[in-house]
């Protein structure tokens, strides 16, 4: 049976799958079949780079259609052919180079390697398995919502470290004083009125603070 391959070769390059038909055991043709690449996943990748994160893709087609997709959208590194159940060792894999993996999935076959990654990021559109296997699920099918996640969460990891400064703050200042540190050296005691006053404002502070994130824009 002869196999035309610079077809299926031409057609991989082309980011597509090709599939051999036969009838009657005979070479019939080929075919081949393509998923189509989201307008949001360039944008969504190009918007991971800008954060400084190197984008990888672990699929189960095959090398030449990956690397024609990664042409495509602009991801950094391909790994192809790569068995569902070996997706977990691949991030394993990303983990022993001293890297902090981020799995973004949707199927049944994703559920280990969304638990073996740092965290694991689902598809809201996706199986329940990889949801219930993932830290974050999305509620749209779009990779916009990646980066937007993570700008989001860095965001409030930033709000809570300023808040938990600025009470640090508030409170090595208060304490003492509230203790009666001014008047062990001649001041006056602190006023309860006032004391509670400075509480409120370190709670009001704080708050406002934390407001602040409503004004949060997710990536367009």
């Amino acid at each position: 049976m002869h196999f035309d391959t610079a077809a299926a070769d031409k057609l991989g390059t082309e980011g597509k799958t090709p599939m051999f038909m036969a009838v009657d055991g005979r070479y019939a043709g080929i075919i081949a079949v393509a998923d189509v690449v989201k307008e949001s996943s360039s944008k969504a990748i190009a918007a991971l780079h800008a954060m400084g994160i190197e984008v990888a893709m672990i699929t189960g087609d095959s090398a030449r259609t990956a690397e024609a997709i990664a042409r495509q959208v602009g991801i950094d590194r391909v790994l192809a052919e790569v068995l569902p159940q070996d997706k977990a060792a691949e991030v394993r894999k990303l983990q022993s180079e001293g890297r902090i993996v981020a799995m973004v999935g949707d199927g049944i076959n994703d559920a280990p390697a969304l638990a073996q990654s740092d965290v694991g990021i689902a598809i809201g559109s996706g199986t329940d398995v990889a949801m219930e296997s993932a830290d974050v699920v999305l509620m749209r099918s779009d990779l916009m919502d990646v980066p937007t996640a993570i700008k989001l969460s860095k965001s409030v990891i930033r709000n809570i470290r300023q808040n938990l400064f600025w009470a640090f703050g508030y409170n090595v200042l208060g304490i003492p004083v509230a203790a009666g540190l001014l008047f062990a050296f001649g001041g006056p005691l602190l006023n309860p009125i006032i004391a509670a006053a400075a509480m409120s404002m370190s709670s009001l502070s704080v708050l406002t603070n934390a407001l602040r994130l409503k004004r949060f824009k997710p990536f367009d």
